[in-house]
């Protein structure tokens, strides 16, 4: 399942900033906007792990997951 996450991104000057809306602490800042959008993918891929991996470790055993649709 694919997810999408949207982004908003803008040029400053000679840079280029982004950051994902629902994922706080998810920015970056790169030279060129393909560079940003890169960054931007890495960034949240681990952020998303680490999220993952501290719900878990927080659940203790015995837990189920499953999936809320907006």
């Amino acid at each position: 399942m694919q997810e999408i996450y949207p982004a908003v991104i803008k040029q400053n000057g000679s840079w280029w900033i982004g950051l994902i809306e629902e994922v706080p602490g998810v920015n970056c800042q790169e030279r060129t906007k393909e560079a940003l959008v890169k960054s931007l993918r890495e960034t949240l891929r681990e952020a998303v792990k680490f999220n993952r991996h501290e719900a878990i470790e927080a659940a203790g055993e015995s837990f189920e997951e499953t999936a809320i649709t907006l």
